[in-house]
């Protein structure tokens, strides 16, 4: 029996130790004058244990030492490193053999990693982080690496422990990263980490760089491997990098995957070998159906998006959350995607298919702030670690979060490594950024006296705002070709600028101020509107000083607010036609494009996140021309470049004439960079149609009515002007021609100068004079 002092044994007993290979596992010691090996194994609820050697096909007994439960066995073996032995042990009836996690020492993190991790520029931690398949000396097993600083000591647990924080305690690594090998364990093994302060309080904490979760309201972390899944959209990936994504069309369906629609209970999901899927067999819904899973949605909502004519699905956040009545906006597992539909590798499914019908994937990202649940981010390690601890700083009372501390270099990385990892892990093309806002401004949603100023005595959050740029600013690096919007509602400067100008960074931000002016705008009886044009231009004198998407999301059809078409004053006919103009404005208008999904067919009730979309609509003719006027309005956008390619500068937009406030009617043109190429709009805001409404035009010739608002198959009264109509030379607008069209009622109109027919016409006047 070895000299050990009690103390080390207590704390490895009391699970106090800090680092227990110290006391653990094998060593090479002096006795009687020569070096020998003792093994020791603390086994919680062992009567006995013995140290097995296969290759040797020995058993050595071990000995308890100063406590039942501590065993200690002396090997007098000649050999430089004792490696692959196995400990037996009896508890009660059972007996059982496993290696020893003490005798592998092999940290996946170098001094390098913590030296990038602990200033906050390692990209791809999470590959180190976390739980991950590893290798050491031929033992299969899981390395698990996890960052608590303030803990005293932190303990997987897990099923394959039963939960006994006891029995696999961690090592402390540089930078209070906690780390341990555990062989003969793999792929779905749920476990948490166990982390005690110094106080000896307790946390059962799931892992923040977990790659998947158990279905809510279970919290434990799975291990999973991520790279066996085999994609097939090498294409399409080699072909955004080399793609600007500002000079295109991008068209956005923004979705909530859980309301999206439903799949019936008697319908359970089956997996390729015909087993069902556990984790949808624990989804507890109510009887109108189950969620659909990741594979099923890739199998209807990805061709629906696809014949619908969008390039985009936006999806409300897919990383795991608690409660299903966040949305998804309040994040425990950063870098799990939710297993309400399935696995990690049925999401990337989903991915693989929207590339292979030509549609980009766009999730919703919250790096703003993150829930207080106890298995969470929050105190995590005993101290307010992931968020700032001055709560007029650290808190958002009135949604009741948490907010991150950017300051903290660590904490920084988390966030930028995690917006990396969508792109790297599941090939994703975009990220829409929750309420940015909330993050730039120190005393947002905060009264006098609830906030703290920055050292400029400001209220700007400098952290904050440098994280938000590192991140744009390291995204980009990595993936071009891909897309940040911004969610910002306030005039803070340059959000969609580049970094190296003084920007944030994003290249896109959704333009609240349009949402707001239009909403207000076709809320009122269109009698009123004369005296509110400046609701419809008012945003074309800034539309080039960020890049802007013009959206209609799903906080517009919520909390009271009533869907698009209950928005809409008037009887039936005038509710849908105004529905009908709202969207072919806001094609027709510079800035990309992202609506949530029912607005497609024109859904009555508001947004509700518990059930489906109003599907039984469609049974109506009058919501099957709305889907129709979607389909072909989108396939008229993605084909027309003077729509798309110069949404950010101004000389993509020019007004024809936006002062007839007495009719409520504008009129404008959009160029493509081509400058020959454009297309004139006329919008018509009243049920008052119009006959013989002039407009001037920049050149002579035939305009073909590209798009009509008002037709029959959308629903309409299908007034219009017979296809096209021809110039006159007759002055109008500053330009020496024009035309004369009719206007239909609450209608919008788009015509594009037919170049082949006019020539054509041309052609035969000048040989008739001849």
């Amino acid at each position: 029996m070895t000299t050990i002092a009690h103390d080390q044994i207590d704390r490895i007993v009391w699970n106090h130790h800090h680092d227990p290979f110290e006391v653990l596992g094998p060593h090479q010691i002096q006795q009687d004058g020569k070096t020998v090996w003792v093994v020791r194994a603390y086994l919680p609820n062992a009567e006995a244990a013995w140290v097995i050697l296969p290759e040797q096909r020995e058993e050595y007994a071990m000995q308890s030492v100063h406590n039942p439960h501590f065993f200690e066995c002396i090997l007098d073996l000649d050999t430089p490193k004792l490696a692959n032995y196995q400990l037996r042990y009896k508890e009660g009836e059972h007996e059982r053999v496993m290696y020893d996690t003490y005798a592998f020492r092999s940290p996946k993190l170098t001094d390098f990693d913590i030296h990038l991790f602990t200033e906050g520029n390692h990209h791809r931690i999470y590959e180190k982080l976390g739980a991950h398949l590893d290798t050491i000396d031929g033992v299969s097993g899981v390395y698990f690496a996890v960052w608590a600083p303030n803990a005293r000591n932190v303990s997987v647990l897990g099923d394959f422990n039963y939960w006994d924080g006891r029995k696999h305690q961690m090592r402390k690594f540089g930078n209070g990263v906690w780390e341990l090998f555990i062989p003969e364990i793999g792929v779905g093994t749920h476990y948490k980490y166990e982390v005690k302060n110094w106080e000896g309080h307790i946390y059962e904490k799931s892992d923040p760089y977990g790659f998947q979760q158990e279905v809510r309201p279970k919290t434990a972390s799975i291990v999973t491997d991520l790279d066996t899944y085999q994609w097939n959209d090498a294409q399409w990936m080699e072909e955004r990098r080399h793609t600007e994504p500002l000079t295109r069309p991008i068209s956005v369906y923004e979705c909530h995957l859980g309301s999206w629609n439903r799949a019936p209970m008697s319908e359970p999901h089956k997996l390729p070998d015909g087993t069902v899927e556990p984790a949808i067999q624990a989804i507890e819904l109510d009887p109108g159906g189950r969620f659909m899973t990741y594979r099923e949605m890739a199998d209807k909502l990805v061709p629906y998006v696809k014949e619908l004519g969008y390039t985009h699905i936006e999806m409300l956040p897919v990383a795991e959350h608690p409660f299903d009545g966040s949305w998804g906006y309040q994040v425990t597992g950063y870098y799990a995607p939710t297993s309400r539909f399935g696995t990690p590798q049925d999401f990337m499914y989903f991915v693989d298919e929207c590339h292979k019908h030509g549609i980009g994937v766009i999730v919703d990202w919250v790096p703003g702030h993150f829930p207080k649940d106890g298995h969470g981010l929050a105190f995590f390690d005993g101290t307010h670690l992931y968020e700032h601890g001055d709560p007029r700083v650290g808190e958002h009372k009135g949604w009741g979060t948490l907010v991150f501390n950017y300051g903290r270099n660590e904490v920084r990385n988390f966030l930028v490594a995690n917006a990396i990892y969508w792109f790297d892990k599941f090939h994703i093309d975009g990220m829409r950024v929750d309420a940015v806002a909330s993050m730039l401004y120190l005393n947002y949603c905060r009264e006098d006296g609830e906030w703290v100023a920055n050292k400029y005595g400001g209220c700007e959050h400098i952290e904050a705002a440098d994280f938000i740029r590192q991140t744009n600013h390291v995204l980009f690096g990595y993936y071009p070709g891909t897309l940040m919007i911004a969610e910002e509602s306030t005039a803070w400067p340059m959000v969609s600028w580049p970094t190296y100008v003084g920007g944030l960074g994003f290249n896109l931000k959704w333009n609240m101020g349009w949402m707001h002016d239009m909403l207000d705008y076709f809320h009122m009886d269109p009698w009123f509107r004369q005296f509110h044009q400046n609701n419809i231009t008012f945003s074309i004198w800034y539309h080039h000083s960020e890049n802007f998407m013009l959206a209609l999301s799903h906080d517009e059809v919520v909390h009271g607010k009533s869907n698009m078409l209950g928005k809409m004053p008037g009887d039936d006919w005038q509710k849908f036609a105004n529905v009908r103009s709202l969207f072919a404005y806001m094609y027709a208008h510079p800035g990309k494009k992202t609506m949530f999904m029912g607005m497609e067919f024109a859904q009555w009730k508001e947004w509700n996140a518990w059930g489906t979309l109003e599907w039984e609509l469609l049974q109506f003719e009058a919501h099957r021309n709305i889907q129709r006027f979607f389909k072909d309005l989108n396939n008229l956008y993605r084909s027309e470049p003077a729509l798309y390619e110069q949404d950010f500068a101004e000389e993509g937009f020019q007004w024809i004439d936006c002062s007839d406030n007495r009719h409520s009617v504008v009129s404008f043109i959009r160029r493509a960079k081509d400058t020959d190429e454009f297309i004139v709009t006329v919008c018509n805001f009243t049920p008052q149609p119009h006959s013989h409404y002039r407009i001037g035009v920049p050149e002579a010739g035939f305009y073909t009515e590209l798009f009509n608002s008002d037709a029959r198959e959308y629903g309409g009264s299908n007034m219009g002007n017979l296809g096209g109509k021809w110039t006159e030379e007759w002055w109008f607008h500053n330009y020496p021609q024009s035309l004369d069209l009719c206007l239909p009622p609450l209608g919008v109109l788009m015509l594009k100068l037919d170049r082949e027919k006019t020539a054509a016409a041309l052609g035969e006047g000048e040989a008739s004079e001849a």
